[in-house]
This record gives C-alpha cells, structure tokens and sequence, in this order.
C-alpha cells in the first residue's frame, strides 16, 4: 500500500493505493510542523487511521509508502517531525516528506517542466524541471508575505473593516454575517493557525466579488503575489504556469485575468493536486 499526503494548514487531502489499482480518498485537518509538534500531528494521524483507514487495512503496518507533501516541510528539522510521526503511526513504511510546493509541481506539472503555483490557506511558487525544483521564489510566511493567499485576502479584509476602510453598504453587511469586535481579532491573531483564522473571512469577497471593491482587493493581491513571485524567476513568460489551492480555483477568472494583463500564460487551475500526484507516483 502507498500513502499520499498533500497537507495545507486548513486541510490534508490523503489517497491510498492498492496493489490492485483501487484508490481510497480521505481528510482531515491540516498538519503543519511550523505550529505543532510531533504529539499534536500523531493526535491526528491516529484519527486519520482510526475513523478512515482502518476500514480498509488489516494492519496500519500494510502501508509500505508513504510520500508527504505539506506546508511548512522546507527544512530538515520540520521534516523530520512529521516523519517521526508518521513512523509512529506507520512503524513499516518508507517515509518521504517534501514540501508541498513540490507536491503541487508534481501534481500540476507531471513530468513537464513550468512554473507550479499554491494559492490556499498559503501561497508559494516553484520553478520545477519535470522532476524536482530548481528555484523557488522567497515565502515569508502568513505575516510577512503569503501575498494572494487566504490568509492575505482575509487579513486585508479584516484590516479594513476595524479601521473601517470597506465602503458602509459592506461593512454593514460584514458586521451582520460576523459580528467581530477589535479584542476578539487580536486575540486569534495570537493563536495556533492565525492564517487559518484569517483564511475563514474570505469568502466573504467571494460571495460579493461583483462589488468594486471586492474585486479590486482580489485583482491586487494577485497582482502582488505575480510581482513578488512569478516574474522573479528568469524568462518567466517562457513558462507555462500551473496552479492549485482553493482560492486559486474559486477566484480563477480574476487569476486568469490577472496573468492575461500581465501577458503570462496559465494552464492548469486545480483545487487542489492529489489526482495529479496519484498518476506521477503509479509512474
């Protein structure tokens, strides 16, 4: 059996494979090394076997393989958190865990070289050459980067409506579906997951993206996150560029609008690169 990981901060999507082909889908919150630590990511890998694989294997000690894709695995220290845990749940597999900008070149780009993007709870980009990356563009994390994320599209919000900057019909219609107050803002911000927390609010542009200035807020974090990410790489309109990720999928016409203005080409758009990753690891 092989065991698949793409993990956001919001979610990870798991695939299991059987030496017949069969494929089993399953979730569960997302896993990040960067806000927790080996006990708290085992707590949910137990789950994970537990209530959805158990089911279907006789032994957690029948998956043989596991490749883990997630946020947060860009050094060897965190990486080998999540792989300590998965050990402890998984005690016979070989463990592989990567970052998930690669699992999303993988996933989006197969063995093709481009330019793979993440637009989710996060964002990230990688230069990738059809097997592995060769650059990546800087990522300074929720707070300091993240530019297009969620995370960014809801803090932008957030900011906004406490200093009341949304136009009045919005900010209305804001304070009615959320009644958030300064103090209860501030005090998440200091919480596991503030990107999650953050994240949560924006779908409230979603849902009002006709309005002017929804649109505007989604259009310049694109345009923030192509600036500061995309056209840093060399030659970058010799690429084709893929993306994945939540925000990327709902949001694509304003995507696609975006990199048309900026004469960039755009293929793939996917919520997420599971299926891609299940055919480059059968491969």
């Amino acid at each position: 059996m092989i065991l698949i990981a793409d993990s956001g901060s919001t979610k990870v999507s798991w695939r299991l494979l059987s030496p017949s082909g069969k494929i089993l889908q399953a979730k569960t919150e997302g896993i990040s090394p960067y806000y927790q630590d080996k006990e708290s990511i085992i707590q949910t890998l137990e789950s994970l076997y537990v209530s959805q694989l158990s089911a279907f294997l006789l032994s957690s000690k029948e998956v043989k393989e596991i490749y883990f894709y997630g946020t947060g695995c860009s050094t060897p220290e965190r990486c080998k958190i999540v792989a300590e845990a998965l050990r402890q749940v998984f005690s016979a597999a070989q463990i592989d865990v990567q970052t998930d900008i690669l699992g999303a070149a993988r996933g989006l780009c197969g063995q093709e070289q481009g330019i793979a993007c993440i637009l989710g709870t996060g964002s990230n980009a990688t230069l990738y050459n059809g097997k592995n990356i060769t650059q990546s563009s800087i990522n300074l994390g929720f707070w300091l980067g993240d530019e297009g994320s969620g995370g960014y599209l809801g803090r932008q919000l957030i900011t906004d409506f406490l200093n009341k900057e949304m136009p009045t019909h919005l900010h209305q219609l804001f304070e009615k579906r959320h009644y958030l107050t300064r103090d209860e803002v501030l005090d998440n911000v200091y919480k596991p997951f503030p990107n999650r927390y953050f994240a949560s609010f924006s779908k409230f542009l979603f849902d009002h993206l006709r309005e002017e200035y929804c649109y505007a807020l989604v259009y310049k974090a694109f345009d923030l996150f192509f600036e500061r990410h995309v056209c840093k790489f060399a030659n970058y309109k010799n690429y084709k560029v893929h993306f994945t990720g939540s925000v990327a999928f709902y949001y694509a016409n304003v995507l696609r609008q975006v990199a048309n203005d900026k004469e960039i080409t755009l293929k793939n758009i996917t919520e997420e690169p599971s299926a891609g990753l299940v055919l480059y690891h059968q491969n």
